[in-house]
């Protein structure tokens, strides 16, 4: 088996062309697309992190450890008491996603970048009494779940999104565990195949409907359409009732989703296998009906000559995403904030978790970054914030995700490879 990884591996390696953040910003760079039989596979091995070793941080900042010896910490939420909800989750089984040989490659390689593990199910409680920036006390807040991680309070209520249902929970400020069953609100698309199983969710300004995030069950719809019913969409949700409609369409995989003011933000990861320039992954804004391109068509009216039959009229009417966070970086986390505690230029403006390539030469992600906003809109170029989580030899210590200001003046960051949550402050 380890052979038959090496060689499928050595057989695959288109490169970028390329220079440094022609992918990334408002107008990126859109390269012709490589078609090939083998897709790109240059994946960083999952290791962790050396005792006493740390991300490497921008000038003016620090970095601690705020909890450590997690399992697979993807997602943080902070309660207004500042109790840190993390979720402790994986991919669900998921027998009918990539059969055959393909799948067989694709599951291994998935196994070696650190995704390959059973789910926890557990939404774990870290709570900092003493306001060290260590959490001394944590506590299974939830257990039981289906690959639960979304998560969103409004009131009494706390909701979480498992891969295939919003659950409603009832809460009260200071509790360490909710022993209760949920409440289903909704069912969420999943079942067997459940390509893109994470469901992220975010509660409105006004606390009356929950938007969560269902990315698609394929690549570029080769599992046939009708499998992509309800998914590659953000659905809006009633939060009282769980009624639903989907308030945006053609996105291959939303996963962050943030709040500027009343306008809704998501990252997208796009799609792969046409190259290591392609598709760039992308923040935006989200228009109540848009459509986003996905499968047609990429970054507006780039035609995807796979997918077939072609779609023009939709094509046509395609939203191009307002600012490119570079090709594969999966960029899982977002958080958006106009006080983050942390000083300037990292004030005002998007944090966005880069889980990381694993289709792309060189490697591109495994960080995290900052954009500046001002007036509601990326108002300037991308600043890493926290870097170093692959090693000299191509090892990554580390892969974040989440990322939430946690009202104290510092940055938590879930990192599902190093099971830390890292927090970010001023020096």
């Amino acid at each position: 088996m380890p052979l038959l990884l090496a060689l499928v591996l050595s057989a695959c390696g288109d490169h970028s062309i390329l220079p440094p953040a022609a992918d990334i910003g408002p107008s990126p760079r859109i390269v012709p697309p490589v078609n090939r039989a083998i897709p790109n596979v240059n994946i960083a091995p999952a290791i962790g992190w050396p005792a006493d070793e740390t991300p490497t941080l921008a000038p003016g900042l620090a970095v601690t450890a705020f909890a450590s010896g997690l399992d697979h910490p993807r997602n943080v939420l902070v309660l207004p008491n500042g109790d840190v909800l993390v979720a402790e989750t994986a991919a669900p089984p998921k027998p009918d996603d990539s059969p055959g040989l393909k799948g067989f490659i694709m599951r291994l390689v998935m196994a070696r970048a650190g995704a390959g593990g059973p789910s926890a199910n557990r939404i774990t409680l870290l709570r900092d009494s003493d306001g060290d920036g260590v959490a001394e006390y944590r506590s299974a807040f939830l257990t039981g779940l289906n690959s639960p991680y979304g998560m969103a309070l409004i009131g009494n209520n706390l909701y979480v999104a498992n891969t295939d249902a919003i659950l409603r929970y009832p809460y009260k400020r200071g509790d360490t565990a909710i022993t209760t069953s949920g409440e289903t609100l909704t069912e969420l698309p999943g079942g067997p195949l459940n390509h893109h199983w994470t469901k992220n969710l975010i509660a409105s300004p006004d606390g009356r409907f929950l938007y969560v995030s269902i990315g698609s069950n394929s690549n570029v719809g080769e599992n046939g359409m009708a499998a992509e019913e309800g998914r590659a969409q953000i659905w809006q949700v009633d939060a009282r009732t769980g009624t639903h409609r989907p308030y945006a369409t053609g996105l291959r995989n939303p996963n962050g989703l943030a709040f500027a003011g009343n306008t809704l933000w998501t990252a997208v990861n796009e799609r792969d296998e046409i190259g290591s320039d392609l598709v760039p992954d992308y923040m935006t804004s989200v228009k109540d009906g848009g459509f986003y391109g996905w499968p047609y068509s990429y970054f507006g009216g780039h035609v995807d000559a796979r997918v077939t039959p072609p779609r023009s009229d939709l094509v046509a009417r395609a939203i191009a995403p307002d600012y490119a966070l570079g090709a594969h970086t999966a960029s899982l986390g977002l958080a958006i904030t106009g006080n983050s505690g942390l000083p300037q230029p990292y004030r005002a403006g998007a944090f966005v978790g880069q889980h990381g390539s694993w289709n792309r030469k060189p490697l591109a992600g495994y960080k995290v970054i900052f954009v500046p906003f001002s007036g509601g809109k990326p108002s300037g170029p991308p600043r890493d914030v926290l870097t170093g989580f692959v090693d000299p030899n191509g090892n990554a210590k580390g892969r974040p995700v989440g990322v939430a200001p946690d009202g104290h003046g510092g940055l938590l960051v879930a990192d599902d490879v190093g099971n830390v949550i890292w927090r970010v402050t001023a020096k």
